[in-house]
């Protein structure tokens, strides 16, 4: 029973060592950026939004008051 746990064992690490080199590879990717602009576009491209926070932001975004509409020139000159 010994000699199974082993390759057991060899697997899993052979495993472990598999995903840990693919998160280094991961983490080893630098990009450089014009702009902060241009960085929070690749960001946006590449994060995936839950369906409840885009909910919640909706709501939250159609309770917010409107701005009134600004006076024109004449009337805030007259009032």
């Amino acid at each position: 029973m010994k000699p199974q746990t082993s390759k057991l064992q060899q697997q899993s690490q052979a495993e472990l060592a598999t995903q840990h080199q693919q998160q280094a590879e991961q983490q080893t990717t630098a990009h450089e950026f014009q702009s902060p602009e241009a960085m929070l576009r690749a960001d946006v491209a590449q994060t995936v939004v839950p369906e409840a926070v885009k909910i919640r932001l909706a709501d939250s975004v159609s309770k917010e008051p409107t701005r009134p509409q600004p006076h024109s020139w004449w009337r805030r000159l007259l009032s």
